[in-house]
């Protein structure tokens, strides 16, 4: 036979597999990896710059443009990092309803990363699965931010504005009859709170149709058991976090070690895994979605009894009401300073950090006085998850450098920034 010679391969950026614009150069011995050297900044958006040229509460809609999986557990880190240099403190059911949609952003996220997952592997049918429960949290979204995906929900001092009363409803159209959309309208005849209940009687269901697809599934097993094997103490060394920390059979979680808000109250457990590869994150994140679904229950039992402000009564931080502002001179003129040139926060630096869905989300923020911030620096988990990549697929084969990517559940706008 002819010596196999070494081959150098370009895998991505225009890779289905790659999540995005990654481009890795993947030294190979035949089939075997012996390097994978990751190249990022493809999708470079400068966003810490452009904040840093912005006042404060103009910069907390960059920031669901990071993650964009997660769009409100960035914009937590970023409001709380605004709130300790204030040192506000948002009223009690701003907090329970920041957690409520942090846990529903950690479905949301979790649910995408499945499918996708499972589609870069073999998997069809998980992938529309997912996206049957991504629309109903996508109509949450909607419903107290009036956009899907980059909400721009959270503000310094507390949220936007309180849940809406009544959700949003299909109509007929030549796409849906009209028994098409009763069948749809059936959980919306309520408010926000009532169609989130109903999600989460219905959530667990959904989690075992999943499981059933790919727990035991032999093909799924024989891609994903021992593949991308981290050790607990190697994950530390890497500065893993997140469901990637987890899996190697840590217990750390920000929510438990360094509670915010209101998680502290809440009774929830944290999943870890035990051999540390692709099969541990994958039960990992499953139970996680679990776990999410009991916290986002407790929260809208408590939402339900404790009606309240949903913002601090501070007027350098909140800008006036709608209906102050139509028919009070004083109101408009605060409103249009408050649009235009934000508010001064006090000289200081602080590092807020959240238990986002992919891992430890922080803000370093560094305020000199002024309107907008001397520094912003973020501290996203991908980031730091990529630098292992090629230390992950080291001597495996081709086809699983798609299972450590995706096991990794990369997303290049906080990787790129």
């Amino acid at each position: 036979m002819p010596e196999i010679r070494n081959l150098t391969l370009n895998f991505g950026p225009q890779h289905p597999a790659a999540h995005g614009v990654l481009r890795l150069v993947l030294e190979m011995d035949g089939e075997t990896i012996q390097k994978a050297d990751p190249h990022i900044g493809l999708l470079h958006r400068g966003t810490e710059k452009l904040a840093e040229s912005k006042p404060f509460n103009q910069s907390i809609g960059y920031m669901d443009r990071l993650d964009y999986v997660s769009m409100m557990c960035n914009e937590h880190a970023y409001v709380a990092a605004i709130e300790r240099l204030l040192g506000l403190s948002p009223p009690p059911r701003a907090q329970y309803i920041r957690v409520m949609f942090d846990e529903i952003t950690r479905i949301l996220n979790h649910l995408m990363w499945l499918g996708a997952h499972g589609l870069d592997i073999g998997a069809m049918t998980v992938f529309l699965f997912c996206f049957r429960e991504r629309e109903d949290l996508m109509d949450c979204y909607e419903a107290v931010s009036g956009t899907r995906m980059h909400a721009t929900y959270y503000r310094p001092g507390g949220v936007y504005r309180d849940l809406p009363e009544s959700m949003p409803g299909y109509l007929p159209s030549r796409w849906r009859t009209q028994k098409q959309c009763d069948r749809l309208n059936a959980a919306r005849t309520g408010s926000l709170l009532d169609f989130i209940q109903a999600f989460t009687d219905k959530f667990p269901a959904r989690v075992d149709e999943y499981e059933t697809l790919l727990t035991d599934n032999r093909i799924w097993k024989q891609r994903t058991v021992n593949i991308g094997v981290v050790s607990p103490e190697r994950a530390l060394q890497l500065g893993f976090s997140g469901p990637m920390l987890r899996g190697s059979g840590i217990e750390w979680d920000l929510r438990r070690k360094r509670p915010y808000e209101v998680y502290s109250a809440l009774d929830f457990d944290i999943p870890v895994g035990v051999n540390g590869d692709c099969y541990d994150r994958y039960l990992v994140r499953v139970a996680e979605m679990r776990q999410s679904n009991r916290i986002v229950r407790q929260c809208v039992d408590w939402l339900r009894a404790n009606p309240g402000s949903v913002m601090v009564d501070d007027r350098k931080v909140r800008a006036p009401s709608r209906e102050h502002m139509k028919s009070d001179m004083e109101s408009l003129i605060h409103h249009f300073k408050f649009m235009t040139e934000g508010y001064c926060v006090p000289e200081g630096e602080t590092y807020a950090a959240v238990e986002a869905p992919k891992g430890e989300f922080g803000i370093f923020l560094v305020s000199d006085g002024a309107n907008k911030p001397y520094r912003v620096r973020c501290r996203p988990p991908g980031f730091v998850h990529l630098a292992a990549l090629g230390e992950m697929v080291r001597g495996h084969m081709l086809a699983d450098v798609v299972a450590v990517i995706g096991t990794q559940d990369i997303v290049f706008g906080e990787v790129d920034r």
